[in-house]
């Protein structure tokens, strides 16, 4: 018998849900289809205490209202999901406009409602794109949404954990302030990640 082959979201479905801890409150936003199935998965697998908030929908299948913005501020979100137009080595984001011209961007979105602060405070971020390609892996974001470093007197309450991809992923190294690619996903190589990362890999070990 063939094992089942899943598709991309599938994939991150499952990815993510592996870091979600059990007893840990975990979060995502509103419309974030792929980290809220991996909260259900986590809850439904491995992490049956954990506490999971989907943020403004009308499915809310743990009984709980609770904001983690306020639960940010208090110390006690310990994972969040965030996604970005593009990611930097940095470990930046963006979600605000394209083009370096703060004044005449060649497009502009929404924003994070909140990201930026969340980004700050939440203990773990999982940063996650379902494209892996050059133009959301770029070598500095065309706008800093939030940033994936501080200098040492800012308050911060965590850091980016991860970046995950269907192709890879990449640890955050705290004390370089940069992204290392951590472990790769069947079918690709090294050199698939090389062709469509923007930035140094951290990494020359195979």
């Amino acid at each position: 018998m063939k094992a089942p082959v899943c598709n991309d979201s599938e994939y991150m479905v499952v990815l993510l849900s592996r870091e979600v801890r059990d007893g840990e409150i975990s979060a995502c936003g509103a419309l974030s289809q792929i980290p809220g199935a991996a909260l259900l998965l986590a809850k439904e697998t491995h992490a049956p205490n954990a506490e999971v908030i989907l943020l403004n929908t009308v499915f809310r299948p743990f009984g709980t209202s609770r904001q983690f913005h306020f639960l940010c501020q208090r110390g006690e979100l310990g994972l969040f999901f965030l996604s970005g137009i593009q990611i930097d080595r940095h470990a930046n984001y963006n979600l605000h406009q394209l083009g370096a011209d703060k004044e005449h961007p060649t497009a502009r979105f929404p924003g994070g409602y909140g990201g930026g602060m969340i980004y700050y405070m939440a203990k773990r971020t999982i940063l996650f794109r379902t494209e892996h390609t050059r133009r959301t892996f770029v070598e500095k974001v065309d706008y800093v949404s939030s940033a994936g470093s501080s200098p040492p007197d800012t308050i911060r309450g965590g850091h980016c954990h991860q970046v995950i991809t269907p192709k890879a992923v990449f640890g955050f190294d705290k004390a370089a302030g940069i992204l290392r690619l951590q472990s790769i996903h069947a079918p690709y190589t090294i050199e698939d990640i090389r062709e469509n990362t923007g930035f140094d890999l951290g990494t020359s070990g195979p």
